[in-house]
């Protein structure tokens, strides 16, 4: 009986963030387990050798994503063929129903791909939510989908001046927080964009009367530092309320200091969202036999 060798896929997914520790696994005893322990129910395939997921893009406790992708290999029991894509996106399905996690497509590729390193770029989407004067103000439908920050409306030309001082090649360790991998990495990212554009909420044309108004912050680069994210929208809510100037973001910049970050200045996970991970299509037309 032939053994065909393992295939390699990439998958796209996403999941309401909500309900995880993150999207990297975690043991399974703690209250809240990561997204990726859920995605290895690809077990339930009866693959020849145990399932690993290769994520591209890990996203903290409470950070969803519209897209998040990762490589896997699968290798089936003697005499069956690889799976079909669309087969493999239906059967990873079915396994995770229950949970607010949902396989969105998948691509055979080469041996050789790898989903975290083979990514052109990320792109990550910051929700806002301006005019509420308490929180108790943000729609249900909206909560932990969003942030309303304090203090009323923002200044987004502000914002929007500050922000270009984010785009290019930066040594970014002042918006980086501390962690263990901190002296393995170079603090040295290039942002490609960062855009602050009007946005809607859910249903929010029935609610128009209570003046709320959604906005959406855009970074694009090939890879962030950890909670560079949530450092920079933070900064940037801050000169949105007149507490830092344009310009003190390219000082805090220049400072090079984790430690120079404005005290409880950094945005909560509700609002971040992985949009999307970008690949070249040649990765991705590959015919794998």
């Amino acid at each position: 009986m032939v053994v065909c060798p393992p295939a390699r896929y990439l998958v796209f997914f996403q999941y309401f963030g909500t309900r995880y520790s993150g999207v990297m696994e975690t043991s399974n005893d703690q209250s809240l387990i990561g997204v990726q322990n859920y995605l290895e129910a690809a077990q339930n395939l009866k693959p020849v050798a145990p399932v690993k997921f290769h994520i591209s893009s890990r996203t903290d406790t409470g950070v969803h994503a519209l897209c998040n992708a990762a490589h896997v290999d699968i290798q089936r029991a003697p005499g069956k063929p690889a799976f079909e894509e669309k087969q493999l996106v239906h059967g990873l399905n079915h396994h995770l129903k229950p949970e607010p996690i949902c396989i969105l497509n998948a691509h055979r590729v080469p041996s050789t791909f790898h989903a975290r390193f083979s990514a052109l770029s990320r792109t990550y989407v910051y929700r806002l939510l301006m005019g509420c004067s308490h929180h108790s103000e943000i729609p249900v439908f909206e909560r932990n989908l969003c942030w309303a920050p304090g203090g009323g409306y923002l200044n987004v030309p502000a914002m929007q001046e500050a922000a270009q001082f984010l785009v290019g090649t930066h040594d970014f360790s002042t918006f980086r927080s501390l962690s263990s991998e901190t002296p393995f990495q170079s603090p040295i990212r290039t942002v490609f964009q960062v855009d602050i554009q009007p946005s809607s909420g859910f249903l929010s044309h029935h609610y128009e009367h209570r003046g709320l108004e959604f906005w959406e912050l855009k970074f694009r680069s090939r890879s962030f530092l950890y909670r560079q994210v949530r450092r920079m929208v933070g900064a940037l809510v801050a000169v949105g309320q007149g507490k830092l100037t344009p310009h003190r973001i390219k000082e805090l910049l220049e400072l090079k200091d984790s430690r120079a970050f404005p005290p409880n200045a950094m945005a909560p996970p509700s609002g971040l969202f992985l949009k999307s991970v970008e690949y070249s299509e040649a990765d991705l037309d590959t015919k794998v036999e």
